[in-house]
């Protein structure tokens, strides 16, 4: 009976310990750039802020993609420079993926892209699996 309690214990412990090392995966959705990127982007500095561990996954496709283009910045303020804004964000761990879908729909280049970008052959499958296999929280901003 005491080996099986050790067992146990010792069970509950290393459960314990997995759960404490635990990183949070968490995935922004972003489907529209003129609405969603700026706050976003915020949003994810934010985020890592409290909780660097974090690993953040930020998703895109239809006009979503167009913030990751060479050259792109808020249209509401020109000041803000996308490209600056991600790599910010990239060398904090932060992956950004644009779907191949919408580049082959709106018949777009991988090569207008920042090099920050990476490419995922669908936006929303993507999305789908890393909410379950990942257990990604996720967040449309």
């Amino acid at each position: 009976m005491k080996k099986v309690l050790l067992m146990l214990a010792t069970m509950g412990l290393i459960g314990f310990a997995s759960l404490a090392n635990a990183q949070d995966v968490v995935v922004y959705h972003i489907d529209n750039a003129e609405n969603q990127a700026t706050k976003g982007l915020r949003n994810i500095r934010n985020h890592l802020d409290i909780a660097p561990q974090t690993k953040i996954y930020v998703v895109t496709h239809a006009e979503g993609i167009d913030f990751l283009m060479e050259g792109a910045k808020d249209k509401k303020n020109p000041n803000i420079d996308y490209a600056s804004l991600v790599s910010a964000l990239k060398s904090r761990g932060v992956t950004f993926e644009v779907c191949e879908i919408t580049l082959k729909n709106r018949n777009i280049k991988r090569d207008v892209f920042i090099m920050d970008a990476e490419f995922t052959p669908s936006g929303v499958a993507r999305v789908a699996s890393l909410q379950i296999k990942d257990k990604a929280a996720y967040i449309k901003p």
